[in-house]
């Protein structure tokens, strides 16, 4: 039996059938108590008919990641019933549409019907509706079972249909409903159970989405011009930037709109709008996914070479190909890297939390402008599409950094003939640039993907050529310097025998592992997360210090492995994949029996 506010929640149902306000109203309620927890949405990519399952795990001490077993399942769902019945633990609790006649299967669950059909009968007078409000009875089932408080129960509905008193009215009396039928007919107390937190361990925290925290990070990081071309999972990253600057960019006097919002024909096209307004002078984005990215190579190459900022926004899915567009992946890290033909470099930035969706955001618009490149925030659908609990983001406070932008005043000091794009006046690789309308009549250059030297004439000089790009290549070693160091947690003073490196969020499951390993195993071991590339050397120190090494990943081929071991001048020896590629997140057992297995067959 699970100690109470440690436990895994799934919901089995049909896609289309209005489940997620449901499933939502149980988290927030949750989350309302007090209780750390968190929720993932794991969907078909079908508008509706397939399976589709929502999944909450809550635990004392706040662990994030996804947990093997389910102590309670909510089954509604003919299709996957038997699979949803089979992953409940011993002593767990199944609860379910009585037609599907669960009760029997095993002996070593309590299940229990639920005439769902006909309780909503009572209170859907509307036959087109009760699919939907159906939901909101097993919301009451499950409320009065669990414990939850009431009250928060009925503030979280209340919140997620806020402005549809109708809607509210009808919803409210279907939990009514279910919270007295399961007061009248199940068995109390329930093995499952939650209890208010002594004190509020989520007092002042939020729930938010990934995509929605890197949407306002470019906000408050003063994008003007977004342009896009809608893909799972990155579309909801649109409609909430187009959500925010629609109400907070907007010229106080008129009312005007001061930015763009764009919806391309392509993503190429998307990405070919983004350079141009960062060639122009604005903040300027695109977000999408990996069938994008594979569009967007020929022009973001033209960006590399011709020195053109702009924020591109990966979030991440199963491939190859269409893949599974509603699962999770980190399968993009080698395309992104050298996305494009010939010599061309990308630094990416690696979100874990919806805290560093927010702050990389920014991040990436800086980096970005200083350096004159593509800068590539890659999230992923776990991180994008599901409520985290986050505490609240920072306001930012340092200046924008736009870069090595001169001005009339920069030019007339200069005098005429004394800017030249692409010539490194500075030594670091990276040269100065003026914008378009820049007056005074100094600041005019040719921008071309073509061969060019550093005066930015056309040439097909070899020399001229490999000096250009040997600049830039000497602007890749400066920003490696700007890029932010690794997060270490070590087991001890000294590095432990077990090291273990990851990036994104894996973090959740290795931060849990770690625990794992320790209190259950008596193995320490540190960690190092990687946030960004090119790789702080850092990262090659934590390579160095530890000789059982293991890299967790969502790709089947290890493809930061792959950037590490080209990264670094020694060879990195004892290198084990953890890999996971079904599309779902990783769990801490499964990191821990690879460290096991691991250690037994190690020399």
């Amino acid at each position: 039996m699970p100690a109470p506010n440690d436990f895994v929640l799934k919901v089995g149902t049909v896609n289309g059938s209005g489940s997620q306000t449901a499933n939502l109203v149980l988290l927030r309620a949750l989350f309302r108590m007090g209780v750390p927890c968190s929720g993932k949405n794991l969907f078909p990519s079908n508008i509706a008919g397939l399976p589709t399952w929502f999944e909450i795990r809550a635990h004392p001490r706040g662990w994030l990641a996804r947990r093997r077993g389910v102590d309670l399942l909510v089954a509604m769902n003919p299709a996957s019933a038997a699979q949803d019945l089979a992953e409940v633990l011993p002593g767990g609790v199944v609860v379910y549409d009585e037609p599907l006649a669960l009760a029997g299967r095993r002996t070593d669950v309590a299940a229990h019907g639920v005439p769902f059909g006909k309780l909503v009968l009572e209170v859907c007078p509307e036959p087109r509706l009760r699919r939907l409000v159906v939901n909101m009875i097993y919301v009451g089932v499950v409320g009065r079972l669990l414990g939850l408080d009431r009250g928060e129960l009925d503030a979280a509905l209340a919140r997620m249909l806020r402005g549809k008193e109708k809607a509210l009215g009808l919803n409210r009396a279907a939990v009514d409903l279910g919270w007295r039928w399961a007061g009248d007919h199940l068995p109390a107390p329930c093995p499952v159970a939650v209890e208010r937190p002594p004190r509020n361990l989520n007092e002042g925290r939020i729930l938010v989405d990934g995509n929605a925290a890197a949407a306002l990070g470019a906000v408050f990081a003063g994008v003007s011009v977004f342009a896009w071309y809608p893909i799972t999972p990155s579309t909801s990253l649109g409609d909430a930037l187009a959500g925010y600057l629609g109400k907070y960019r907007r010229d106080p006097a008129t009312g005007k709109a001061t930015f763009a919002v764009l919806q391309a024909e392509d993503e190429l096209a998307a990405v070919g709008m983004a350079m141009g307004a960062g060639w122009a002078g604005a903040r300027a984005m695109t977000s999408t996914s990996g069938p994008g990215i594979s569009l967007m190579g020929e022009l973001l190459g033209f960006a590399y070479y011709a020195e053109v900022p702009c924020v591109v926004v990966d979030v991440q899915r199963l491939g190859p190909s269409t893949g599974l567009p509603t699962r999770t992946a980190q399968g993009d890290i080698l395309q992104v890297a050298t996305l494009s033909h010939g010599d061309t470099r990308h630094p990416m930035l690696f979100p874990s939390s919806v805290a560093e969706a927010f702050t990389m955001a920014g991040d990436a618009f800086d980096l970005a402008e200083r350096f004159q490149t593509p800068v590539f925030l890659m999230s992923d659908l776990d991180l994008g599409m599901n409520l985290w609990p986050s505490e609240p983001f920072p306001f930012p406070e340092k200046p924008l950094d736009r870069g090595k932008v001169l001005k009339e005043e920069d030019l007339a000091r200069l005098g005429k003939g004394g800017f030249f794009r692409y010539v490194d006046r500075d030594g670091d690789g990276i040269p100065y640039r003026t914008l378009p309308g820049t007056p005074g009549g100094l600041g005019s250059y040719f921008t071309r993907g073509s061969g060019h030297d550093e005066f930015g004439r056309y040439t097909e000089d070899p020399a001229g050529y490999v000096k250009n790009v040997e600049r830039i290549a000497r602007k890749w070693e400066t920003l490696r310097s700007a890029l932010p160091a690794p997060e270490v947690i070590r087991a001890g003073t000294e590095p432990a025998p077990v090291g273990i490196l990851h990036f994104g969020t894996t973090r959740w499951a290795v931060e849990e592992a770690l625990s794992i390993l320790r209190e259950e195993h008596g193995i320490a071991a540190d960690a190092c997360r990687i946030l960004a590339y090119p790789f702080h050397d850092g990262v090659g120190e934590f390579l160095r210090a530890h000789g059982d090494l293991y890299m967790v990943e969502q790709n089947r081929d290890g493809q930061m492995a792959s950037l590490l071991r080209a990264a670094n001048p020694e060879p990195v020896v004892g290198l084990e994949g953890i890999l996971r590629y079904d599309g779902f997140p990783p769990d801490a057992r499964s990191v821990v029996d690879a460290v096991l297995v691991g250690r037994r067959s190690a020399p």
